[in-house]
Order: structure tokens, then C-alpha cells, then sequence
């Protein structure tokens, strides 16, 4: 008795330790941290994206819309079974005035009808499949589009929050140098060798450099979660980037980058506005068809369950139905005539598109090779800034300036830093731009 009851116990010691276990284990996973370099950052995005996920699902309703319209040119068959009972009901046929009158009874009647209709000639089925096709093409087009969205916005998210995190270590170990700075100074003006003022100017630009670090701080958990809305994660989702910024600016930031030929017919947005264009053309084409005649032809099968006494119905018929357009009050014309107005405006938007990402393709170019020049020049006024600095901090603990000289090193220094992440994250911008419009991206 007692070997079954330990026995009982050691099972349920195991069933409390897997629960124990199983249940402990839930938030660990919750909080596994999502480690991601640039390439599988985008790959993750493209996968998860929630407005690529409806986009996807755009495509597929298209693609089911053209099985739809297909299917209205197909045999349509249905069936139909029926009872009818007369209550009773007689009806008195007199064929002799001389006669007495033929009673007839209205039997209950049941009937199984089975019909067939044939689409044979409708021009306005044909040029509608056509558009169905060229719709599905045109959802095609704008997921390729929303794809590209979600790269350069994946991107941009993932460069802001490196350069954020980059202007955060700037910030800390400047801090670090001023918090040491200021202590020693108090120390001096606490022994009256130093005026109290230059103890308190060090304070004031601690406070502001910690200022600028809380604030940069919430500005990085404002990119997290921007990039956590493109990967489709969830909010509290832990996230590691682990592509260096360094890595991005040796690969990505390329002199000659911009020299690249321009083709027009490579731009998603003039794809999609000929795709458009198209439409537009099969607009006309389908109001001009509904002045052809449409021919259905038909088969019908009657089975009599329950016949009545007097039956003079054939079982099978076959029958051709042509329906011809006669007159509609000018409606078709003036829906010809606005089907040919958009086809025209469709073509000049082509050609206005045509010359506006021309232009754009120029000016962007033109803005990568400024930006470039401004990001060489700002990395120069780094060096600088950061060499006075150090002077300067060298003089000041030598007693040779003051620390307002000291606070105004300081600043440049800082303002250098953020010039230079400026340009550096306008310059990468500039060269997803130019990508996109060129659809290399």
C-alpha cells in the first residue's frame, strides 16, 4: 500500500513538474529578442508586412475575378422540380349546346425541368475578360509597388535607428568627459581656487548634454517601434539590429553612384499608368460592343412526375434567344464617346508621367551628388571639431581658458556630430530614392 502510494506521488511530483515547466517557459519565448541584420530585416518585412499581406490578398480576389468572368461564357445548367395541387378545382367544357356538360378535374401535377443556356456571341463577354485580365495585372502592379514601399521604409527605419543609437554613444561618452570635467572644477571651486561661476556653466552644459541624451534616447524607442509596424510585430517584440553603421556607410555611400543611366520603362508608376492606359482603351472597345446583338442558345429537358389528364407539353426543347440593341436614347453613344474622353486623358497622363519622373530622376541625382559633398564636407568638421575639443578640454585642465571657452568647444563639437549624421542619413535617403524610382531597390 505504501509502494502504490509513492508511486501515485512521484506521477504527480512529474505532472506538476512538466506544468511548471510548460507554463514557465511561455513568457521566456515572449521576450526572445528578434535579431536582424539589413537583409533580413527586408526579407522579414516582406514576409509579415500587414499592408503586403492585404495586398496579397488583393491579388488573389483579382485573380478569382477573372475565373468569375470566364465562367459567365461557360453552360449554365440548372434544375428545378415543382408540385401543384388544384384544391379540388373542375372546370365544365360544353361542346354541344344540346349535350350536357363535360366535367374536367384538375389533377395535382408534379414536373422535374432540367435547362441548359449557352453563351454563343457576346462582344461585351469578351472585352470584359479581357479587363478582368488586365485588372489582375494591374493588382499585380501595385503589390509590386506596395513591396517597394515597404523596402524603403524598412530601410529608412533601420538607418535612423543606427545613426539614433550612434548619436546616443556620442552623447554618453561626452557626458562622461563633461560629468569628469565639471567634478573636477566643483572641487576647485569648492577650495576657492576657481570662481563659482565656472563650476555652475559646467553644470548647465551637463544638464543640457543629459537633456539631449533622454531626448535622442526617445527618439530611438520611436524608430523601434516605427520598425516594428513595417516587420508586422508586435509592440513590446524585442528587436537587435545587427548590421554596423559603418558596414552600411562603406557599402551604400558611392561616389560615382549616381552616374547611372535612367530607364523610364523600368519605373513601376509608368508601368502602372500604361497598364492603365490599356484599360482605358478596353473601356472604349466594351461600350462599343453594346451595340452587337447577343445570341444565347438553350436546352430544356421536362420530366411530368405527376402528369394532368390533358398533356400536350413536349419533354425536350431547344431554342436560340437573339437579343438586338435597338435604340436607347443616345445612351451608348454618349458612353462611347466618355470612354474615348478617359482613353485620351489616360494617354496624356501617360505622357505628363513620362516627363515628370524625367525631371524627378534629374533632380534626384542632382540631390545625392550635393548631399555627398555636404556629407565629405560635415565628416571634415568632425575631425576638426572633435581635435579642438580635445585642446581645448587639454587647455582647461591647464588653467590656460575658461570653461564658457570650454562650453563653446563643447557645442561645436556636438552640432559637428549631428551635421554629419544629418548628412549621412540624408545622403542614404537620397540613394534609396534613386534606387526606387529606378526599381533596383
Amino acid at each position: 500500500m505504501n509502494k502504490k502510494r509513492s508511486k501515485i506521488k512521484k506521477m504527480w511530483s512529474k505532472i506538476f513538474l512538466v506544468a511548471f515547466i510548460s507554463f514557465g517557459m511561455i513568457p521566456v519565448f515572449g521576450r526572445d529578442t528578434l535579431v536582424l541584420s539589413l537583409d533580413s530585416a527586408i526579407n522579414y518585412a516582406l514576409d509579415h508586412n500587414k499592408k503586403l499581406i492585404n495586398s496579397r490578398f488583393t491579388v488573389d480576389a483579382s485573380a478569382q475575378q477573372i475565373k468569375t468572368s470566364i465562367a459567365q461564357g461557360l453552360p449554365q445548367a440548372s434544375a428545378s422540380l415543382d408540385y401543384t395541387n388544384y384544391m379540388g378545382a373542375e372546370a365544365q367544357l360544353k361542346m354541344n349546346p344540346n349535350a350536357p356538360p363535360v366535367t374536367i378535374q384538375f389533377n395535382p401535377t408534379s414536373n422535374f425541368r432540367a435547362s441548359i443556356n449557352q453563351l454563343v456571341f457576346s462582344g461585351s463577354y469578351y472585352v470584359g475578360l479581357k479587363l478582368a485580365k488586365l485588372a489582375h495585372k494591374v493588382s499585380e502592379q501595385n503589390y509590386q509597388k506596395d513591396i517597394l514601399d515597404v523596402k524603403e521604409q524598412t530601410i529608412q527605419s533601420y538607418y535612423m535607428i543606427l545613426i539614433t543609437q550612434k548619436l546616443i554613444d556620442i552623447l554618453k561618452e561626452n557626458r562622461a568627459n563633461a560629468q569628469i570635467t565639471f567634478q573636477k572644477t566643483n572641487d576647485l571651486a569648492s577650495a576657492g581656487v576657481i570662481e563659482q561661476t565656472d563650476a555652475k556653466k559646467l553644470a548647465v552644459m551637463v544638464a543640457s548634454i543629459d537633456n539631449a541624451l533622454k531626448s535622442t534616447e526617445r527618439q530611438l524607442e520611436l524608430g523601434y517601434n516605427i520598425l516594428r509596424l513595417q516587420l508586422g510585430l508586435q509592440p513590446g517584440q524585442a528587436v537587435t539590429l545587427s548590421t554596423d553603421l559603418a558596414v552600411i556607410q562603406q557599402k551604400y555611400i558611392r561616389p560615382g553612384f549616381s552616374g547611372n543611366t535612367f530607364n523610364i520603362s523600368n519605373n513601376l508608376d509608368y508601368q502602372l499608368v500604361q497598364l492603365q492606359n490599356q484599360m482605358a482603351e478596353k473601356q472604349v472597345l466594351l461600350k462599343k460592343s453594346s451595340f452587337l446583338p447577343t445570341l444565347v442558345a438553350t436546352y430544356s429537358y421536362t420530366k411530368k412526375i405527376k402528369k394532368p389528364l390533358f398533356d400536350i407539353t413536349p419533354k425536350n426543347m431547344i431554342g436560340l434567344t437573339l437579343s438586338i440593341p435597338i435604340l436607347s436614347g443616345g445612351q451608348r453613344l454618349a458612353e462611347v464617346k466618355q470612354a474615348r474622353i478617359n482613353h485620351d486623358i489616360a494617354r496624356n497622363t501617360e505622357a505628363l508621367l513620362t516627363d515628370q519622373l524625367t525631371m524627378t530622376e534629374k533632380q534626384l541625382r542632382y540631390n545625392y551628388n550635393n548631399l555627398l559633398e555636404q556629407f565629405e564636407s560635415q565628416k571634415m568638421n568632425v575631425e576638426v571639431a572633435k581635435d579642438v575639443l580635445t585642446h581645448m578640454n587639454r587647455k582647461y585642465k591647464q588653467g590656460l581658458i575658461s570653461s564658457l571657452e570650454l562650453t563653446s568647444a563643447n557645442n561645436d563639437y556636438l552640432t559637428a556630430q549631428s551635421n554629419y549624421y544629418s548628412a549621412m542619413i540624408k545622403l542614404l535617403n537620397a540613394e534609396l530614392a534613386l534606387l526606387k524610382i529606378n526599381n533596383n531597390l
